[in-house]
């Protein structure tokens, strides 16, 4: 899947044919020339941001990230909305959504393998993910950091600020998170089943979901850690 990128096992860096980029793909063509916000992005605009993103990839880095990075901001071009009043800001209202489609697309037609889509697609789709991890809860971040091949969303965000404006801030509070919690709270075992609700009187149906999915979110946010405690909390939903 590696394309136009060469990656090279024996060497201590990878090669990327610029010209082929923008020569074979229109959508490498119009990040060239598309202004951003200089307060946010001082480096210029989306195709100077993505290749100093590129140039800073580490060596022998993984297929995905690369493309990751090269896609990440792809929907900014078509979402561009121009400051035209005094004190307004240039916008990419919706980028996040219509760059991740995008992606897909694009991974398609270039007949990547389901797996490589889908994570590259998820990494367009989370990369602006990481400027509210002060204000989640923990369940909230307990599932971004459980994304498949999270260290590549967190390579990539740290790429995206070193080439605009260099504040790890995010980058660190996510680092120190994920070396201070167990693991075992990142991914506690299940306290309630299926057949735990069956014994409660639960027919199998949607509601099954809801409220395993509402166990989870209350032990992810510490609410209880031992299985008595999570089945008392999901009868108290079964009998609301």
């Amino acid at each position: 899947m590696n394309g136009l990128f060469s990656l090279l096992p024996q060497s201590p860096s990878w090669q990327v044919d610029w010209a082929a980029l923008h020569e074979r793909f229109p959508w490498v063509r119009s990040l060239e020339g598309c202004p951003q916000d200089p307060v946010y992005h001082a480096e210029g605009d989306v195709w100077v941001h993505t290749r100093m993103m590129l140039e800073r990839l580490l060596p022998n880095c993984s297929p995905t990230l690369a493309w990751g990075v090269l896609l990440h901001d792809v929907g900014k071009p078509p979402t561009f909305v121009p400051a035209t009043e005094p004190g307004t800001r240039i916008r990419f209202d919706g980028h996040v959504e219509v760059g991740a489609r995008m992606a897909e697309r694009i991974c398609r037609e270039l007949r990547f393998s389901n797996d490589d889509t889908e994570q590259i697609e998820t990494l367009v789709a989370n990369h602006l993910r990481f400027k509210d991890v002060h204000r989640m809860r923990q369940a909230t971040l307990k599932r971004f950091v459980r994304l498949p091949r999270f260290h590549e969303h967190l390579e990539l965000h740290r790429l995206d600020c070193l080439a605009s404006h260099g504040n790890l801030e995010a980058y660190d509070f996510v680092q120190q998170f994920l070396r201070e919690t167990p693991p075992d709270q990142v991914h506690p075992p299940r306290l309630v089943t299926g057949d735990d609700l069956k014994s409660m009187g639960m027919s199998p149906g949607p509601r099954f979901k809801e409220i395993l999915l509402a166990v989870e979110e209350a032990q992810l946010d510490g609410r209880f850690s031992d299985r008595e405690s999570a089945l008392q909390f999901a009868r108290s939903i079964c009998q609301s």
